[in-house]
């Protein structure tokens, strides 16, 4: 059985880590527009930065997007010549999206000031208190997984 307080802590829990997630979130969200991008088109481009080709049925389960979402960001950044599509030689029914030398090169500019802005940001941490988080954020994620309901 559940006691009252615990109840209350872990209603507690659900604020205080909504509340950081959505400070965070302000911050990189209003750098992500000042250059010129919105969150969903930083995921995109960022996983093809470090993953390489990527299909793109694939992108939205990797960057926890709704598929139909998808087609319309890479449309986008196909515009601005920041990737472009690409058939997969095999299989008619998949297409890649791959970064062109355009969204590389903004990149490789862009994504070391987003860390730098994300390390201060969570500044207030010590390493040790960074892996603490880190290690207790990913067992409560883990852990839910396996909830039933």
């Amino acid at each position: 059985m559940t006691s009252s307080e615990e109840i209350k802590q872990s209603l507690k829990l659900y604020i205080v880590l909504s509340r950081a997630n959505k400070a965070i979130n302000e911050v990189t969200n209003q750098f992500f527009q000042e250059n010129g991008l919105n969150p969903t088109e930083f995921a995109v481009l960022e996983l093809l930065y470090h993953k390489g080709r990527q299909p793109l049925q694939q992108i939205g389960n990797k960057i926890l997007l709704a598929s139909g979402s998808i087609t319309y960001v890479i449309d986008k950044l196909e515009k601005r010549g920041f990737l472009y599509r690409l058939a997969c030689p095999n299989d008619r029914r998949v297409t890649y999206a791959e970064i062109s030398e355009k969204g590389s090169d903004f990149m490789a500019e862009l994504f070391p000031r987003h860390e730098v802005q994300l390390n201060h940001l969570v500044s207030s941490l010590d390493e040790e208190e960074k892996n603490q988080a880190i290690q207790l954020l990913k067992k409560l994620g883990l852990s839910i997984k396996d909830l039933s309901y």
